[in-house]
């Protein structure tokens, strides 16, 4: 290779390095940042292929789409002292790459410190309300509140928070329980109580039915015996009305109830002598008186 070659091929790859080190391209969704020598001299906020001064000029490339931020639960006491587990998320956006760099300079100091910022100003919020606001429409207002503080402390660092949200609101385990166990132990009082009244409900309805029983069974007893005596002095009354006509149809009536009363309540086999009285009326059947005036 000749000596002009060489030159050339020098000039060449002198050339490539100067274009490398002059030329930048910020993409979509980028904005740059150039500084020189440590001080900004401009901001490219288009896409495309940028110039810069080489070996002096730095350009610094920022991401300007909406970042997350998403950290992890925390524990927030409540204005009612209770405790609660938060966790949140945070979309912002790199709006001033100038004020972004001489402020926080890289994205994930950012990050730290936005993560501060929510959690004090969600800190500062959630203790002045209680649980119950939590769980209402009032929850909207305080959320609005958080975002609006959080802007507002970073809008000077060349940062646009879009969003603070939250992503859960949860009680401890220790608190959950602990309100599960005082609402198993409020529930237990309450059956109790319920069984113990509908005890009582039940004592009142056998009483009231006992009674109730109790008065028809006398009622009843009283119908009866009643129409039993009326029965009895009808039957008396026949009774008299017939020993009155035959007094012979009287004394036999008698012997068959004496038969009656002692043959059941006799064995199976009843010893008698066969001229015994008691087998009169078996033998000879009943006295009949004979008609007056017959001959």
């Amino acid at each position: 290779m000749s000596r002009l070659a060489k030159v050339a091929l020098a000039l060449t790859a002198l050339a490539a390095y100067l274009a490398q080190a002059s030329l930048f391209i910020v993409g979509e969704g980028e904005r740059a940042l150039v500084v020189r020598l440590g001080a900004p001299v401009r901001t490219e906020n288009t896409p495309g292929l940028k110039m810069k001064a080489p070996f002096l000029d730095t350009a610094l490339i920022y991401d300007a789409r909406l970042l997350l931020l998403e950290p992890p639960a925390e524990q927030v006491i409540l204005g009612d002292q209770k405790r609660i587990e938060v966790q949140t998320y945070t979309r912002f956006r790199i709006v001033d790459p100038q004020q972004f760099n001489q402020s926080l300079r890289t994205v994930e100091q950012a990050r730290a410190q936005l993560a501060q910022v929510v959690s004090s100003a969600l800190r500062r919020e959630f203790g002045q309300i209680n649980l119950h606001a939590l769980l209402s429409a009032d929850r909207s207002r305080v959320i609005e509140n958080v975002q609006r503080e959080v802007t507002e402390k970073f809008r000077p660092y060349g940062v646009d928070v879009v969003e603070v949200r939250l992503h859960r609101a949860d009680l401890p385990f220790e608190t959950s329980q602990a309100i599960y166990d005082r609402m198993k132990s409020e529930r237990q009082r309450e059956a109790k109580e319920l069984r113990a009244q509908g005890f009582e409900w039940a004592q009142q309805i056998q009483a009231r039915a006992d009674r109730e029983r109790t008065v028809i069974l006398s009622e009843a007893q009283r119908a009866a015996r009643i129409a039993h005596g009326e029965a009895d002095a009808a039957a008396n009354k026949v009774l008299g009305e017939a020993v009155g006509r035959d007094p012979g149809f009287y004394t036999f009536y008698r012997s068959l109830q004496t038969y009656r009363q002692s043959l059941a309540d006799s064995a199976p086999t009843l010893v008698l002598s066969p001229d015994a009285e008691f087998l009169k009326t078996f033998k000879h059947g009943p006295q009949i008186a004979a008609p007056q005036g017959a001959r």
